[in-house]
Protein backbone atom coordinates (compact mmCIF):
# COMPACT_ATOMS: atom_id res chain seq x y z
CA UNK A 1 0.00 0.00 0.00
CA UNK A 2 1.40 3.47 -1.10
CA UNK A 3 2.35 5.54 2.52
CA UNK A 4 1.71 8.51 1.25
CA UNK A 5 -1.90 7.69 0.81
CA UNK A 6 -1.83 7.47 4.94
CA UNK A 7 -2.90 9.86 7.33
CA UNK A 8 -2.87 9.47 11.19
CA UNK A 9 -4.47 12.73 12.95
CA UNK A 10 -6.34 13.62 15.91
CA UNK A 11 -9.74 13.11 15.21
CA UNK A 12 -12.49 15.75 14.90
CA UNK A 13 -16.58 15.64 15.97
CA UNK A 14 -17.13 15.55 12.19
CA UNK A 15 -15.46 11.94 12.24
CA UNK A 16 -17.48 10.58 15.65
CA UNK A 17 -20.05 9.03 13.14
CA UNK A 18 -17.40 7.39 11.15
CA UNK A 19 -15.72 6.63 14.30
CA UNK A 20 -18.42 4.63 15.48
CA UNK A 21 -19.40 2.73 12.41
CA UNK A 22 -16.18 1.32 12.74
CA UNK A 23 -16.40 0.29 16.12
CA UNK A 24 -19.97 -1.40 15.33
CA UNK A 25 -18.14 -3.18 12.38
CA UNK A 26 -17.43 -6.49 14.38
CA UNK A 27 -19.32 -9.14 16.24
CA UNK A 28 -18.28 -7.19 19.47
CA UNK A 29 -19.13 -3.75 18.79
CA UNK A 30 -22.25 -4.49 16.71
CA UNK A 31 -23.41 -5.59 20.68
CA UNK A 32 -22.67 -2.47 22.34
CA UNK A 33 -22.50 0.68 19.80
CA UNK A 34 -25.35 1.96 18.29
CA UNK A 35 -25.22 3.90 14.12
CA UNK A 36 -28.72 4.84 14.38
CA UNK A 37 -28.96 8.58 13.20
CA UNK A 38 -28.92 10.68 14.40
CA UNK A 39 -25.89 9.02 16.92
CA UNK A 40 -26.84 9.07 20.45
CA UNK A 41 -25.69 12.52 22.23
CA UNK A 42 -23.23 10.06 24.57
CA UNK A 43 -20.84 9.62 21.81
CA UNK A 44 -20.33 13.79 21.35
CA UNK A 45 -20.28 14.04 25.29
CA UNK A 46 -17.58 11.60 25.06
CA UNK A 47 -15.65 13.35 22.45
CA UNK A 48 -16.07 16.60 23.77
CA UNK A 49 -14.26 15.01 27.12
CA UNK A 50 -11.61 13.43 25.34
CA UNK A 51 -10.69 16.48 23.29
CA UNK A 52 -10.51 18.52 26.10
CA UNK A 53 -8.69 16.06 28.19
CA UNK A 54 -4.48 17.01 28.32
CA UNK A 55 -4.59 12.94 28.46
CA UNK A 56 -6.51 11.46 26.05
CA UNK A 57 -5.95 11.25 22.17
CA UNK A 58 -8.16 9.88 19.61
CA UNK A 59 -6.88 9.81 16.36
CA UNK A 60 -7.85 8.41 13.02
CA UNK A 61 -6.50 7.20 10.09
CA UNK A 62 -7.50 8.69 6.52
CA UNK A 63 -7.19 6.73 3.13
CA UNK A 64 -7.68 8.84 0.11
CA UNK A 65 -9.67 11.26 2.59
CA UNK A 66 -11.70 8.47 3.88
CA UNK A 67 -11.93 7.51 7.86
CA UNK A 68 -10.80 4.05 7.84
CA UNK A 69 -9.12 3.39 10.83
CA UNK A 70 -9.23 4.71 14.54
CA UNK A 71 -7.50 4.42 17.85
CA UNK A 72 -7.74 5.69 21.22
CA UNK A 73 -4.21 6.65 23.39
CA UNK A 74 -4.49 7.29 27.53
CA UNK A 75 -1.31 8.56 29.29
CA UNK A 76 -1.65 7.25 32.22
CA UNK A 77 0.29 8.25 35.64
CA UNK A 78 0.65 6.23 38.90
CA UNK A 79 2.76 5.42 41.76
CA UNK A 80 3.80 2.17 40.32
CA UNK A 81 7.06 2.06 38.05
CA UNK A 82 8.42 4.95 40.36
CA UNK A 83 5.72 6.96 38.84
CA UNK A 84 6.28 6.46 34.98
CA UNK A 85 4.23 7.21 32.95
CA UNK A 86 2.75 4.62 30.76
CA UNK A 87 0.23 4.74 27.42
CA UNK A 88 -3.04 2.53 26.95
CA UNK A 89 -3.90 1.84 23.90
CA UNK A 90 -7.90 1.33 23.25
CA UNK A 91 -10.52 1.11 20.90
CA UNK A 92 -8.18 0.12 17.96
CA UNK A 93 -10.31 -0.95 14.33
CA UNK A 94 -9.34 -0.69 10.90
CA UNK A 95 -12.32 -0.81 8.19
CA UNK A 96 -13.00 -4.77 7.54
CA UNK A 97 -12.11 -4.12 3.55
CA UNK A 98 -8.80 -2.49 4.44
CA UNK A 99 -7.23 -4.89 7.10
CA UNK A 100 -4.03 -6.80 5.70
CA UNK A 101 -2.99 -3.58 4.18
CA UNK A 102 -0.43 -2.35 6.82
CA UNK A 103 -2.92 0.28 8.27
CA UNK A 104 -3.36 -1.47 11.76
CA UNK A 105 0.42 -1.92 11.71
CA UNK A 106 1.27 1.94 11.14
CA UNK A 107 -1.58 2.90 13.81
CA UNK A 108 0.06 0.80 16.69
CA UNK A 109 3.77 2.25 15.21
CA UNK A 110 2.41 6.03 15.60
CA UNK A 111 1.08 5.30 19.09
CA UNK A 112 4.63 3.51 20.14
CA UNK A 113 6.31 6.34 18.97
CA UNK A 114 3.63 8.84 20.36
CA UNK A 115 3.58 7.24 23.71
CA UNK A 116 7.59 7.55 23.44
CA UNK A 117 7.17 11.54 22.61
CA UNK A 118 5.21 11.71 25.88
CA UNK A 119 7.49 9.97 28.02
CA UNK A 120 6.37 6.49 28.06
CA UNK A 121 8.06 3.90 29.71
CA UNK A 122 4.79 0.86 28.18
CA UNK A 123 2.36 0.81 26.67
CA UNK A 124 -0.74 -1.32 27.19
CA UNK A 125 -3.48 -2.55 25.90
CA UNK A 126 -6.06 -5.19 26.30
CA UNK A 127 -7.85 -7.08 23.24
CA UNK A 128 -10.94 -9.10 24.04
CA UNK A 129 -10.36 -13.62 23.84
CA UNK A 130 -12.41 -14.27 20.54
CA UNK A 131 -9.72 -11.79 18.73
CA UNK A 132 -6.95 -14.40 18.16
CA UNK A 133 -6.01 -12.94 15.23
CA UNK A 134 -5.81 -9.16 17.10
CA UNK A 135 -3.70 -11.25 19.58
CA UNK A 136 -1.01 -12.67 16.91
CA UNK A 137 -1.11 -8.87 15.29
CA UNK A 138 -0.16 -7.48 18.70
CA UNK A 139 2.50 -9.45 19.64
CA UNK A 140 4.31 -9.30 15.92
CA UNK A 141 4.66 -5.42 16.86
CA UNK A 142 6.34 -6.94 20.48
CA UNK A 143 3.57 -6.74 22.98
CA UNK A 144 3.62 -9.97 25.19
CA UNK A 145 0.79 -11.30 27.12
CA UNK A 146 2.11 -10.74 30.82
CA UNK A 147 -1.36 -10.47 32.69
CA UNK A 148 -4.99 -11.74 32.55
CA UNK A 149 -7.44 -8.87 32.55
CA UNK A 150 -10.60 -8.93 34.27
CA UNK A 151 -13.69 -6.58 34.19
CA UNK A 152 -16.85 -5.83 36.46
CA UNK A 153 -19.89 -4.09 34.48
CA UNK A 154 -21.47 -1.56 36.84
Amino acid sequence: MPQAQITIRRAVCADVPAIVRLLANDPLGSQREDCSDPLPEGYYTAFEELERSPHEELVVVELSGEVVGTLQLTFLRSLTYQGRKRAQVEAVNVAERCRGQGIGRRLLEWAIQRARQEGCFMVQLTSHKTRTRAHHFYEELGFVASHEGMKLYL
